[in-house]
């Protein structure tokens, strides 16, 4: 990136920590907004010399449009509902306002930071891949019952139900490939904003750093400590910029295509499950196997979830069941109405 665009991005940064710090609530993240608008116009006025001693004339600063649209929606709905807007116009200090709201431990040491990420990495998957099949189950159980009530012929719902899979399933592929597309786009950019940064001023961003381990309980002079002895491994202080400055967790973005190809999978096994009495011809009315097996599959995949909400396996999965049921009978129902009136 040339230097006046730099110079830009950390005045425009600046602009917007004063923009939100009035707004904000918490005078930790208040003070500390205004703290890293000083260091952010620091770092600008690095730069600002840096333009004036290669000959060339500094311009008028004008925050972009973008940053007005996007402190403006700080202002009135929050930094918790906007910290990802935040991050895309590189707003430091979006892990202490995780840490203020009480999802993001502060770490000890040096050797803790990033710990908590790896730990959840699996977990993460897994849930992804348990609502995947949960999407696939619902969404064609209720297409193939709604089919089963307009129309009768078994060669005819296993076509809806075959369609259903193959468009859902390519919804959902499409949809994660953009989504961590998008995720790992941002990352690099930014790291590679960070990557120039630590060359160019990298007690600045130490500086930083230990207002954001300030912000969240941490001795100024302690975390100062901490942040000069992380700088001092350009890797491991890249890796901790992303994580406490912006808010990016890196061993959480994947592969674009495994990330689809997973999603794909995930919500055709679960689309499959309704269809399966229909192409293995279990009895004469396979629509009751349908039924009967979406039905397990629906209270085993709402027992799985409660691992991850807390709530009690049976409760979980009576849940998921009932949710279930009351989406298949209403396509059903509306099935069976659209097929009497048009015959």
């Amino acid at each position: 990136m040339a230097i006046d665009e730099r110079w830009h991005e950390e005045r425009q940064s600046a602009w917007i920590y004063r923009s939100i710090a009035p707004a904000e609530p918490d005078p930790r993240l208040s003070k500390l907004f205004l703290g890293l608008a000083d260091a952010a116009e620091k770092q600008a006025g690095i730069l600002e010399q840096d333009l004036r001693d290669s000959g060339a004339t500094v311009p008028e600063f004008h925050p972009a449009l973008r940053a007005r649209l996007v402190a403006l929606a700080a202002r009135r709905l929050g930094l918790r509902r906007t910290r990802t807007m935040l991050a895309a116009v590189k707003v430091r200090g979006l892990s202490a306002v995780d840490a203020l709201s009480g999802t993001h431990a502060m770490p000890a040491s040096t050797e803790e930071i990033g710990a908590r990420h790896r730990r959840a990495g699996g977990s993460g998957s897994l849930r992804a891949a348990v609502f995947g099949v949960n999407d696939g189950l619902v969404s064609n159980t209720s297409l193939v019952l709604g089919m089963a009530g307009a129309s009768g012929d078994a060669k005819v719902i296993v076509a809806t139900g075959i369609a259903g899979l193959l468009a859902g399933a390519f919804s959902m592929a499409a949809g994660e490939y953009l989504s961590v597309r998008s995720q790992r786009e941002l990352f690099e950019f930014q790291i590679a904003e960070e990557r120039e940064e630590l060359e160019r001023y990298p007690e600045e961003e130490a500086e930083e750093l230990a207002l954001i381990y300030a912000a969240r309980g941490v001795p100024l002079e302690d975390a100062r400590t901490m942040t000069r002895l992380i700088v001092q491994d350009k890797e491991k202080a890249l890796d901790t910029l992303a994580r406490e400055e912006l808010g990016l967790n890196p061993a959480e973005l994947g592969s674009p295509w495994g990330a689809a190809s997973s999603s794909f999978t995930a919500f055709a096994l679960g689309a499959l499950v309704p269809l399966l009495p229909f192409v293995l011809h279990l009895g004469a009315q396979p629509i009751v196997f349908a039924g009967a097996l979406s039905g397990v599959c629906l209270f085993g995949v709402g027992a799985v979830l409660s691992l991850f909400s807390g709530k009690h396996a049976l409760v979980g999965g009576l849940r998921m069941l009932l949710i279930g049921a009351a989406a298949g009978g209403a396509t059903f129902g509306i099935g069976r109405l659209l097929g009497v009136s048009v015959s």
